[in-house]
């Protein structure tokens, strides 16, 4: 799942809520601290928290504990043209 398409998952208008942590997606709809996507007025569903994680008052087990339903993938690195705008290989 890219980045882009975790972002479909944001809770709202009966989407369910996923949040990506380490490189894994994690379903959190059953928890109801994260009713309509929303945790706390803090986090959003749909985004990527591994970075807002390290501040959380919880450790990263309490995410852990929902199922992953993905993996986030890496985007293609870009292409380097080589002499006279061919793309090298």
């Amino acid at each position: 799942m890219t980045l882009e398409e975790l972002a479909n998952f944001d809770g709202r208008d009966g989407r369910k809520p996923y949040v990506a942590v380490g490189g894994k997606v994690y379903d959190v709809s059953t928890s109801p601290l994260w009713e309509q996507g929303d945790h706390q007025g803090l986090h959003q569903a749909g985004a990527d928290l591994t970075a807002e994680l390290a501040t959380a008052p919880h450790v990263r087990a309490v995410v852990e504990r929902f199922p992953v339903v993905g993996t986030i993938e890496e985007p293609d690195p870009p292409k380097k043209k080589g002499l006279f705008g061919f793309l090298k290989k």
